[in-house]
Order: structure tokens, then C-alpha cells, then sequence
């Protein structure tokens, strides 16, 4: 069984994009307003670059790993630990 290509897909909140990377396949960056946008664009973007690579043999699947962070509501005041401090 041939294993997923593996791609990952940070949200960059200055951009307002999601930029999807992958180890599996050289030269594969691109960006996409949303994780749907970015599942349509991906499989056209990777067989091309699988096949001027020259493989033949593709992947069954592509398996996306989203990350994003959000900053919490008041999460700029200071935090100090419960206890004895000296």
C-alpha cells in the first residue's frame, strides 16, 4: 500500500491565507483562502509536479494536517504563578 503524501497547512493570519507545504514532493508550495480551496488546488498541483519529476507510480491519497492559533481574549495581561515567591 502506498502511503498518503502529507501536506501541511498553516493558516498565516497577516497573509489572511492558508499556506500548504509538503516534504513529500519537492517544490510544492501554494496558498489558498480556505482548507476547501486548498483541497480543490492540491491533487492538479501535485500529479503535475509528479509527473515532471517522472513518477509513475502515484499516491492513492492526500492526507492535510491544519494548524492555526488564535491569541485568547486578554491574553496580553500578565500571568504570575500561585505560591511562594521569593
Amino acid at each position: 500500500m502506498v502511503r498518503p503524501i502529507v501536506i501541511h497547512a498553516d493558516w498565516d493570519a497577516d497573509a489572511g491565507v492558508w499556506v500548504a507545504t509538503t516534504q513529500d514532493i519537492s517544490g510544492l508550495v501554494t496558498e489558498a483562502d480556505s482548507i476547501e480551496a486548498l483541497r480543490a488546488k492540491l491533487p492538479g498541483m501535485i500529479l503535475d509536479l509528479l509527473e515532471e519529476s517522472g513518477v509513475s507510480d502515484f499516491p492513492a491519497s492526500i492526507e492535510i494536517i491544519a494548524r492555526a492559533s488564535d491569541r485568547l481574549a486578554g491574553s496580553n495581561r500578565l500571568w504570575f504563578p500561585i505560591g511562594n515567591m521569593l
